[in-house]
């Protein structure tokens, strides 16, 4: 087994050195940032561009899909709440969607913005894919135990917090 010096897991090599594992673990929270964003700026952007999905009521509208979810969720409350304002709800869960996919792809307050995703993936989960039977069949839970490793460890790698992060350190002379 091979052991370099100098390093910092998830930051630059200091004289370089280390294998191939070394550089699959620094990256490993990349091809889950790049699906997770893609993934929520599409969710996002589909439901601000479907006329149909933006109606209180009616054929795929967010009114009609809330109603449908109500009783079988796990916080019909929860549910209660949105149904107040159904087009205001899908025009606030699209934006969140859409602002949490652009700074997981960016990686812009990525700790902030998985936490706001895995909050929309647990609100989905407790309401419109709660009375998935297996619970396995409903795809929000998936989603919050992907966005739970972007939460802790953020984007170390290839982002704007780890180039604030390197600039920061240049300014005080921090390397480690």
């Amino acid at each position: 087994m091979t052991q370099s010096t100098g390093t910092d897991t998830y930051g630059p090599r200091v004289g370089g050195g280390g294998d191939w594992r070394d550089t699959a673990t620094r990256y490993a929270l990349v091809p889950l940032r790049i699906f997770l964003g893609v993934t929520f700026v599409y969710a996002g952007l589909d439901k601000l561009t479907d006329s149909a999905f933006m109606k209180e009521a009616g054929a795929g509208s967010v009114g009609d899909m809330m109603r449908a979810a109500r009783d079988a969720s796990a916080v019909p409350a929860l549910v209660d709440v949105a149904l107040e304002s159904p087009v205001a709800f899908g025009y606030a869960i699209a934006l969140g969607e859409l602002a949490v996919g652009i700074g997981i792809l960016l990686g812009l307050l990525t700790r902030l913005a998985a936490l706001g995703g895995a909050l929309i993936s647990l609100s989905l989960w407790l309401t419109v894919s709660w009375s998935a039977d297996p619970y396995y069949y409903g795809n929000d839970l998936p989603y919050l135990m992907a966005w739970i490793p972007l939460v802790l460890a953020g984007a170390p790698l290839l982002s704007v917090d780890a180039a604030l992060r390197a600039r920061r350190r240049q300014r005080t002379g921090t390397y480690h």
